[in-house]
């Protein structure tokens, strides 16, 4: 679904992301872990048109999407829910949802009904204003408003950011099912353990270079990673 091949960005004269290469098929979750300033952020909103790229290839589906401005690749299948969730504080619920539609404004109502299935607290407060929501319920709003677009692939960048544990774990199964509902899926995650175990492959990041891959229950088992990340 995704290929992402020696990449290169900079912010001004400083290169972040330095020959990156991932691969993430369709229907599967892969997760993209490493420490703060390792190049995460900087790798998901390259791959959403959002930080410019200096050299190397975006493909979706194996056609070519660098160089095309961030909405045409929400238009081709790119949803990404932004650290810090980023919702519209002042709109409700409802329009908050009605945004995340704007590409397929035919489908807002089918789109709409499926978010609400997915997560019903989202239903029943529908015309409260998304800044009144708990962290956990605004989580909720942002992959939904995500969802809105019929994304082929679906960036989250630290979904559990600020989550109480057991919010935490039910945004993660949140995440898996949206993947067994055959969305494929990127995540950048600081829990490092939670993530590797719900994803099917994983990239470790360090200062923007891809230092590790492989199944994600090789890299939980691999005692570098549960060294580096687990404190094992």
């Amino acid at each position: 679904m995704l290929k992402v091949e020696k990449l290169r960005s900079s912010y001004g004269r400083i290169e972040v992301l330095h020959d990156v290469s991932l691969e993430v098929d369709q229907g599967k979750m892969v997760a993209l872990v490493g420490a703060n300033g390792a190049g995460k952020t900087t790798l998901m909103r390259a791959i959403s048109g959002i930080q410019p790229i200096t050299s190397g290839t975006i493909t979706l589906a194996g056609a070519s999407i660098q160089g095309m401005p961030p909405a045409r690749r929400v238009s081709r299948g790119v949803a990404q829910v932004p650290e810090g969730r980023q919702i519209f504080a002042p709109l409700s619920v409802e329009d908050n949802l009605a945004l995340g539609a704007w590409v397929s404004p035919t489908k807002i109502e089918r789109n709409r009904a499926r978010v609400y299935e997915m997560f019903p607290i989202l239903r029943e407060f529908r015309k409260r204003a998304a800044g009144t929501l708990s962290g956990g319920q605004q989580q909720m709003l942002a992959m939904g408003r995500a969802l809105m677009s019929d994304p082929r692939i679906l960036l989250l960048d630290e979904p559990t950011m600020g989550l109480a544990p057991l919010l935490a774990r039910q945004v993660m199964q949140i995440i898996c099912s949206i993947r067994e509902a055959g969305t494929t899926v990127l995540v950048v995650e600081q829990n490092v353990q939670a993530v590797l175990r719900a994803a099917d492959r994983g990239y470790v990041i360090d200062r923007g270079r891809i230092s590790m891959e492989g199944s994600a229950k090789d890299l939980l088992a691999d005692p570098r990673v549960r060294e580096a990340y687990l404190g094992v």
